[in-house]
């Protein structure tokens, strides 16, 4: 069988770069930072790129988020490319000779890997469990030094940065610490700068997205390693959550709730950070959401002007560490400030994306340039992103009915229409799938959502008068 070729031209790995240039322009910096800062390029071998991750999580994230937004810049950049491959490399790997392409090393695995005996079962289960207590990743860039404080964020700020003073053994501050705000707005700043603070302090820190934590324990189920999961989750002294509102499973939910009820118990300091209220959280488990609500439940608002000129403003002068030459004027970051209003994670794009032109194209950053590299930002921006606990409330509010009412299994007239007018609102102004929204109206199957979705539908054709009655209440949603 004849062997493929190995690519060991240096061009190829400058191609990698650029590639990774376009990434860190695209998904941000924060997104770029957490999931491809730690991928090598290993080879090209015939019609397959070969990369190479540090951890089997990292490996499997992304295989099922980004194999096909790799595949396809690629293929922009070399032709036929066929697939993605990842490997994980191990931890100890010879040099590679002058000129060659590194190659990530196989893993022997002996045929029969399981330890003899009842007694080195416990060892094996703790070695195993140091990978899977690693945490999800933390940027280095998010200390409490990096935030930006401003009167929308100051109340969060104290209260994670007295979670973090805490010393080993001393009472915790807040517990639980539930922090909420819509997507970018520094939730995921704060728990990581909170878990590197307390780290630094020589506390037992574990810092996880709701996915890992499912991934984690799902992973453990398999492995047989489930008891020695949750013992080392509760030995723990701070654990933190991000984004709550994806944690599923009704069997995770029960093991979250024992975890988080074991570490309040034991005066074990627990964040988590969620884009709304626990309260609004219908898919957590009741008992979950009972817990979470009886801690300290701090938002963050939306920045204004002045914190997003800030924000700007700190954001050119690290561009500029990178890049002495960078020149961006006050006009400009005033400009950027007043234009790109949803949150700080927009502001860290558009800074990216004007200087990513700028290093790209030549061109000079001023007003005209931000306005045409920006105009896609803004127009992205444009429409309010309405939720479901909105339309719940405005509904609600319109027919004079309790939020718990929309929620029942009542049939009556008066709470069946209101309910039918919610969701078809819901599946009009969200992307949230149908069986999505009939689990946040009463955990109701799909088919009863697109039969509410259809009636109101039907009636909105045939009463020129109810049509107008949800046109209106569109425009108190869109307000």
């Amino acid at each position: 069988m004849e062997a493929r070729a190995v690519t060991k031209d240096p061009d190829v790995r400058d191609e990698w770069e650029r590639i990774k240039a376009r990434l860190r322009v695209e998904l941000g910096e924060d997104v770029f930072t957490s999931w491809f800062a730690r991928v090598e390029f290993e080879s090209l071998v015939g019609d397959a790129v070969h990369l190479s991750v540090p951890t089997r999580f990292l490996k499997n994230w992304l295989q099922s988020r980004y194999r096909d937004r790799l595949l396809a810049l690629f293929r922009e950049s070399f032709g036929a490319i066929a697939q993605i491959e990842f490997s994980v490399r191990s931890a100890f790997r010879p040099a590679a000779g002058v000129g060659e392409v590194r190659r990530p090393q196989p893993v022997l695995v002996a045929a029969n890997p399981e330890p003899r005996g009842a007694a080195a079962r416990p060892a094996a289960a703790a070695a195993r469990l140091d990978d899977e207590l690693a945490g999800s990743p933390l940027d280095a860039r998010h200390t409490f030094e990096t935030f930006v404080e401003g009167r929308s964020n100051s109340l969060a700020l104290a209260a994670a940065r007295r979670v973090a003073d805490v010393r080993p053994g001393e009472p915790v501050a807040f517990n639980p610490l539930y922090l909420h705000a819509a997507v970018g707005l520094g939730k995921t700043h704060l728990l990581q700068a909170v878990a590197q603070a307390a780290r630094a302090e020589g506390r037992k820190v574990l810092y996880l997205t709701a996915e890992h934590f499912m991934y984690r324990f799902v992973q453990a189920l398999m492995a047989q390693s489930a008891i020695a999961f949750k013992e080392a989750l509760r030995g723990i002294d701070l654990l933190l959550i991000d984004d709550m509102q994806f944690l599923q499973g009704k069997q995770v939910q029960q093991e979250f709730c024992h975890t988080l009820n074991s570490l309040i118990d034991g005066a074990r300091q627990v964040v988590i950070a969620a884009d709304r209220p626990a309260a609004d959280l219908e898919t957590l488990d009741e008992r979950v959401r009972s817990r979470l609500a009886g801690g300290l439940l701090v938002e963050i608002g939306a920045p204004d002007v002045d914190l997003r000129r800030r924000i700007v403003a700190r954001r050119v002068e690290a561009a500029k560490k990178t890049d002495p030459t960078l020149e961006i004027s006050a006009a400009v970051i005033d400009w950027v400030a007043e234009n790109v209003v949803s949150s700080g994670r927009d502001l860290d794009g558009a800074v990216n994306r004007l200087v990513a032109h700028n290093q790209l194209t030549g061109s000079r950053i001023d007003l005209e340039m931000a306005e045409a590299a920006l105009r896609d930002l803004l127009r992205a921006r444009e429409p309010k992103k309405v939720k479901i606990e909105d339309i719940q409330r405005v509904v609600s509010k319109h027919f004079n009915v309790t939020k718990a009412d929309l929620l029942s299994a009542r049939r009556t007239r008066t709470v069946v229409r209101p309910r039918q007018i919610a969701m078809y609102l819901a599946k009009a102004l969200t992307p949230r799938s149908l069986p999505e929204i009939g689990r946040r109206f009463g955990n109701r199957d799909h088919t009863t959502v697109l039969h509410a979705v259809r009636k109101i539908e039907e009636m909105a054709t045939a009463d020129r008068g109810f049509a107008d009655e949800i046109e209106m209440l569109k425009r108190l949603l869109d307000a």
